[in-house]
């Protein structure tokens, strides 16, 4: 059974099992963190996590992916932020009730993590705003 957080009357955040979700202005962002245990190494302290994300526009209009901004925390205190334009090199546009999805991944420094950001999207009309990043769990061993 999800857990559902209602932040403000704008942001929903669901969470599952490995499964994260927040929807903002119509615009929902899913995403999946998975521990790649071959890629890591516990004595070198490299923790890799891949995360695949799923951006649905469930609105009545186009948006365009301009920018993204990500805090990378790591369970010995450490925060990193991240901005970009785009992400993966491209700022897509996302038609009515079509989805962008890709993946990535980050190293840690300790066995456990977390991730959670912004995207700025821009409508037709020139107008922006930041759709939600979930803040989401990155764990060793925990797929």
């Amino acid at each position: 059974m999800p857990n559902i957080f209602y932040i403000a009357d704008v942001v929903e955040i669901v969470i599952t099992v490995n499964k994260f979700a927040a929807t903002t202005e119509d615009i929902t962002v899913i995403v999946r963190p998975v521990y790649l245990d071959g890629q890591s190494d516990m004595i070198q302290k490299k923790f890799v996590f891949a995360y695949f994300i799923r951006i649905e526009n469930n609105s009545k209009e186009r948006v365009q992916l301009l920018r993204r901004h990500w805090l990378i925390s790591s369970s010995n205190g450490k925060v990193e932020e991240v901005d970009g334009e785009g992400v993966i090199g491209k700022q897509p546009v996302i038609a009515p009730g079509e989805v962008h999805e890709y993946n990535s991944y980050c190293v840690l420094e300790t066995f456990e993590g977390s991730m959670e950001g912004t995207y700025l999207m821009r409508r037709p009309n020139g107008d922006t705003f930041n759709a939600t990043i979930p803040r989401f769990t990155l764990r060793a061993a925990a797929n």
